[in-house]
């Protein structure tokens, strides 16, 4: 049975034992509700989270352990003469690809479940049959791969069985445990109310695990990292130039600098602006003009940045070659250089600092204004000795969040600031970051056991170490300013 059928049926019952919780409490009391310890929605809910809440639990740890368990099953049964010439992984994700080729074809009536699992390769080309329903192989099955692929459905078609019996059970299963002790004296709004501050819990809790699982997936493989290639020489290298045919020199520098580079002309672009931005919506801006002003300006936010790519790659960069190239000043040979990247992620930067900076001015205590007033000084007097001081640790965080958020642009860089990475002062150059190298090392069929490939894990650790360092500054310089005013 299908995962998502499975969870319509659960929440199906659910509600049925929402009825039944409900009417049996009203029934304990004699139709008398207020006889009742609580609600008597509390009742049904309580009956609803016994049978649901366990039930998708089951689900989903079983839809996670369960192809594990399947893979590592099916992995130890292949031979070791079809992964002699290759790696174990990439003979599963064959192994895979075929499996659900073959649950394809069934689906459509291609071919019969006892046809898919009595495929034979060496009689059938498995490949074209596989294409007639539109599945595309790289390359042509061999039979130990069709005899695992048919392996891990049928594993896989036992597991969705066990799989719903167990849910199905547990859902029936509560439900008579939750209406078995559902009395007028039983204290549901309790057990409610603490099973929600569980759930509560629970989705923090995943929160932080999540951040742990990316934290310990970059560092094992860093680890494996520096096992192939010298720390030093990635951290102070100053040439980066990969080679997948060995030989290759890994220099973090020139990587750093470029990152830095075009973030530090993207914060000035979008420091000044969304500053003055903001001050102009908090402190001179009628309400009207702030109604209009202020969605529009946010609207940048929403822009995808592939959308800022293009307007990069076709826009900006030809006019800034009007302007710098051979044809005017003559410093700019091509559109994709730093500052064509830098002016566009400040474009896309400026919702961020005004929105912040706005949010800060604002929260700054009108008495402070008034008693700046009642000293006879003027708005801008005001404005520049008063309000920008006492708001000033929030703006800086909020530039240091936007600052965060430029080190880690991708699309924007790939499309507008060039490939080459190097070490230079020019502005109107093509240099590359961080974040475009991890893509272009982990693009295409990169071997996971070369240095080449685990370095854009090590590039990625680098990264968020540089963004947590400043996000924790920004958070701590806001609460530092949320504690003083408030």
């Amino acid at each position: 049975m299908p995962s998502n059928w499975l969870v319509l049926i659960v929440l199906a019952l659910a509600t049925i034992g929402f009825v039944i919780g409900r009417a049996r409490a009203i029934q304990s009391a004699g139709g008398e509700t207020r006889d009742l310890h609580s609600l008597p929605s509390y009742y049904g809910t309580h009956v609803a989270m016994m049978a649901a809440v366990p039930a998708i639990g089951l689900l989903l740890i079983w839809l996670i352990a369960q192809p594990l368990i399947i893979n590592s099953s099916v992995a130890s049964s292949i031979p070791d003469s079809a992964i002699a010439e290759t790696d174990l992984g990439l003979v599963m994700s064959d192994v895979r690809r075929v499996a659900d080729g073959l649950d394809v074809a069934v689906s459509q009536g291609a071919m019969t479940t006892q046809d898919a699992q009595n495929l034979n390769a060496d009689e059938t080309d498995v490949r074209a049959e596989l294409a007639k329903v539109g599945v595309a192989l790289g390359s042509d099955v061999s039979v130990p791969i069709l005899e695992a692929a048919q392996d891990y459905r049928q594993k896989s078609k036992v597991g969705s069985m066990a799989m719903a019996a167990a849910v199905l059970t547990l859902v029936a299963g509560g439900m008579f445990f939750a209406v078995g002790r559902t009395n007028k004296s039983f204290r549901a709004r309790n057990v409610v109310e603490s099973g929600i501050k569980t759930l509560l819990l629970a989705a923090a809790s995943l929160a932080i695990l999540t951040t742990l699982g990316i934290v310990l997936s970059l560092v094992f493989n860093t680890v494996e990292f520096f096992k192939l290639y010298p720390l030093s020489e990635f951290f102070f290298g100053l040439t980066w130039a990969p080679s997948f045919g060995g030989g290759s020199e890994l220099g973090f520098l020139p990587l750093l600098w470029g990152t830095l580079y075009i973030s530090i002309i993207a914060l000035a672009v979008a420091v000044p602006i969304g500053l003055f931005a903001a001050i102009y919506l908090s402190e001179y801006a009628s309400p009207k003009m702030r109604s209009v002003a202020k969605p529009l300006i946010e609207i940048l936010a929403g822009i995808p940045t592939i959308v800022y790519g293009l307007f990069a790659l076709l826009t900006v960069g030809p006019l800034l070659v009007s302007i710098f190239g051979a044809d005017g000043v003559g410093i700019m040979k091509a559109g994709t250089a730093v500052m064509t990247a830098g002016l566009v992620m400040g474009v896309m930067l400026i919702p961020f600092v005004s929105s912040l900076s706005d949010d800060i001015i604002n929260a700054v205590p009108q008495s402070l204004r008034d008693g700046s007033y009642g000293l006879g000084a003027t708005r801008s007097e005001t404005i520049k000795q008063v309000v920008l001081p006492a708001a000033l640790p929030g703006i800086v965080g909020a530039i240091l969040l936007a600052a965060s958020r430029a080190i880690g642009e991708t699309m924007i860089v790939v499309l507008g600031a060039g490939a080459a990475a190097r070490l230079s002062l020019n502005p109107f150059e093509a240099m590359t970051t961080v974040t475009a190298k991890i893509v272009s090392q982990l693009t295409g069929d990169a071997d996971f056991a070369s240095p080449e490939a685990l370095v854009a894990f090590a590039l990625a650790m680098a990264l968020f170490i540089i963004t947590l360092g400043l996000n924790v500054v920004a958070l701590y310089i806001v609460r530092k300013y949320r504690e003083q005013y408030e």
